[in-house]
């Protein structure tokens, strides 16, 4: 079964004024919605778009997955571990809150930021923090998150390109940029399609296209 979100549904939130635009795809602070709390492990996925000096001051997490993939600019994060990075496109940023953890989110890049943030829940609560960033990840190398029972497939898809779509029995399929079809459905920038009980499924792009693909146990 595939359930399609489109952008427009997202909700909107964030802080123009200073800087921030943020869509969420799930439930998220003031936009209670007890329909869309989660789907599989997933419980938010955000797009977060900041202008040059704009960001997130310090700010708990904890019992989540936090995973960050930046589509245009730089990100500079710190947290409470001593951790400070700058992630960039193509990377995967990944932040395990375990037992409770701070952090900081910020563009303080010359150009505007745009990223994509997931969380996921813990299999298991509790635990030490943790941090890890992959640079350049391919598109042949899935990324694990085992403490969430997930995998992160990115797929950057050329003009007329088709590629497979993993089978899984919760699949979360995220367009970041372009078009595709999937299972009958065409998708463009911020859509999303909740598949369940995904089999034998593939995406196609007439125009070249950029996926985020969330496999679930």
């Amino acid at each position: 079964m595939t359930d399609v979100r489109r952008a427009a549904e997202r909700y909107p939130g964030g802080d123009p004024g200073a800087g921030i635009e943020s869509w969420h795809a799930f439930s998220f602070g003031p936009h209670y919605d007890p329909d869309n709390l989660r789907f599989g492990a997933l419980i938010a996925c955000n797009e977060e778009r900041l202008l040059p000096g704009a960001g997130f001051d310090e700010h708990p997490h904890s019992h989540t997955e936090i995973v960050t993939w930046v589509v245009e600019g730089e990100l500079t994060h710190r947290d409470s571990t001593g951790r400070a990075t700058v992630v960039r496109a193509g990377d995967v940023q990944r932040l395990s809150a375990a037992a409770g953890v701070r952090h900081v989110e910020r563009n303080d890049a010359g150009t505007p930021l745009t990223f994509v943030q997931t969380w996921l829940a813990p299999l298991e609560p509790g635990g030490e923090p943790s941090y890890e960033i992959v640079r350049g990840i391919a598109d042949s190398t899935p990324y694990a998150i085992p403490e969430a029972g997930a995998m992160l497939h990115v797929r950057r898809l050329t003009a007329g390109e088709r590629t497979a779509i993993p089978d899984a029995r919760c699949l979360y399929v995220h367009v970041v940029r372009g078009e595709v079809r999937l299972d009958g459905e065409e998708l463009g920038p911020g859509d999303a399609a909740r598949i369940t009980g995904a089999k034998e499924l593939d995406a196609v792009t007439a125009t070249g296209a950029e996926l985020l693909v969330w496999e679930m146990s």
